[in-house]
């Protein structure tokens, strides 16, 4: 089917708010959180069955009319980032993207080509538009069927994966009939008041792990973890110093093993390794943050394997649990106190200026997007039956999503060819996963 199956862009055009943004909202400062975040479109895919009797012309032109007004409440993402800065709140639009499919939804989802998910995205995920064109992208994909797709490309310059939960669910929200304006989850903005900014900003003054290059050697795999297969694997690696390891934890460790083995292999020599998990801070800051505040409010901790002399070390499950575990214990002490206290915060910037990648160790970075409601858009013709990712195309980065059933979980790891290669055959991996199977 992949081979067969064509996605042609059929129309392009750019939607505004109904009104300009006013005056005293023009000048949108960003935050020191959206000034670290790399410039690359975050992309989200949401597919959806023909459940409706609504024609596909209807559909587009009600989608339109839709976002044009959501885009009022998210006025910045119809702006442009000045000088790395601000977001010149000028109402130049977001993009909207219509395509149209050579085949059904039902005969994609039974085989997910992961290297043709790029091609519902309506922009390149390594742009460098996302520091200086439009904020937001969004294709509507079209199958033979009456399915769709909806893409997402935003700019993660101005916005994390919880910001844009927020967007797609007040736009389906504000799209429903069934809604109430009053029902509409609005978000809020002033991060760069909490969080405040640097003087400068530039891709330049980003720290080195944070920078990335698209490079072709690099694959993309999607690994699937039902239920019952989690529940195995966090009865395995529970201990006496973790008794009852998260669902992320769990995997997170086995996908870290895993992947230092097949580096291992690789190379001939074990190195050193280091585990980035990004953590979302808006209830572990004191007092919390609503899950509607918008921007980048996302922070990380990392935890390290040590060798020493080139001898090999054994990589254990619960030591890998306990160092997640004891990581995300000693970040949270800090960001408790993050608004009272200038060391923390202080703390907490150092984190991301001394961020180093060296050739001599393996660098892995984590991102779990669980529990971020994106099965619940309903746009008033049902809820999604596949939410995903695409290729990333950078090296070593892990993506964790929800499954439908709000129990599995999908797992978009990226490595290079080779490394992948010896990482989708290792045994204890596959005893846990599937390597991508049809979506039921």
């Amino acid at each position: 089917m992949s081979a067969q199956m064509k996605i042609e862009i059929i129309e392009r055009q750019i939607m505004k708010p109904p009104s300009p943004t006013p005056h005293h909202l023009r000048n949108f400062e960003l935050s020191f959180f959206d000034q670290m975040a790399i410039t690359i479109y975050t992309p989200l895919l949401l597919f959806f069955p023909n459940t409706e009797s609504t024609s596909k012309l209807e559909i587009c032109e009600h989608l339109t009319e839709s976002l044009a007004k959501t885009l009022t409440h998210f006025y910045p993402l119809a702006g442009r980032i000045k000088g790395g800065t601000v977001v010149e709140c000028n109402n130049d639009g977001a993009e909207f993207v219509k395509a149209q499919v050579s085949c059904s939804l039902s005969d994609f989802l039974e085989n997910p080509a992961v290297e043709i998910l790029e091609q519902f995205l309506p922009a390149e995920i390594l742009s460098k538009e996302a520091g200086s064109g439009p904020l937001l992208l969004v294709q509507v994909s079209l199958f033979e069927c009456g399915g769709m797709a909806l893409g997402f490309s935003i700019s993660h310059k101005i916005a994390d994966a919880s910001t844009l939960s927020t967007f797609i669910n007040c736009w389906a929200q504000t799209t429903n009939t069934s809604i109430t304006d009053s029902e509409v989850t609005l978000p809020e903005f002033g991060s760069a008041s909490l969080f405040p900014p640097l003087e400068k900003s530039s891709d330049s003054s980003q720290p080195p792990a944070r920078v990335y290059s698209k490079n072709h050697i690099n694959i993309t795999r999607r690994f699937v973890f039902d239920g019952a297969n989690i529940s195995a694997l966090q009865s395995k690696v529970a201990s006496p110093s973790v008794p009852k390891p998260t669902r992320v934890e769990a995997i997170s460790a086995l996908i870290w093993k895993c992947a230092i083995e097949a580096s291992t292999l690789k190379s001939g020599s074990q190195r050193p390794s280091v585990f980035s998990q990004d953590v979302n801070l808006r209830k572990r800051v004191v007092p919390p943050l609503p899950e509607n505040c918008a921007g980048n409010v996302v922070g990380f901790f990392r935890s390290k394997v040590e060798v020493e002399d080139g001898t090999s070390v054994a990589i254990d499950l619960k030591d890998l649990v306990s160092k997640f575990r004891e990581g995300i214990e000693n970040y949270a002490a800090i960001t408790e106190t993050i608004f009272g206290s200038d060391e923390a915060w202080q703390g907490i910037k150092d984190k991301y200026k001394n961020l180093k990648k060296s050739d001599a160790m393996g660098f892995y970075s984590c991102t779990s997007w669980c529990r971020f409601p994106f099965y619940e858009a309903d746009f008033g013709w049902g809820k999604p039956n596949w939410v995903s990712i695409a290729s990333v195309s950078i090296e070593n980065i892990i993506v964790m999503l929800d499954k439908r059933d709000g129990n599995g979980i999908e797992v978009w790891l990226t490595m290079n060819h080779e490394t992948m290669a010896l990482f989708e055959s290792n045994a204890e991996l596959l005893a846990y996963a599937s390597v991508n199977p049809s979506v039921t």
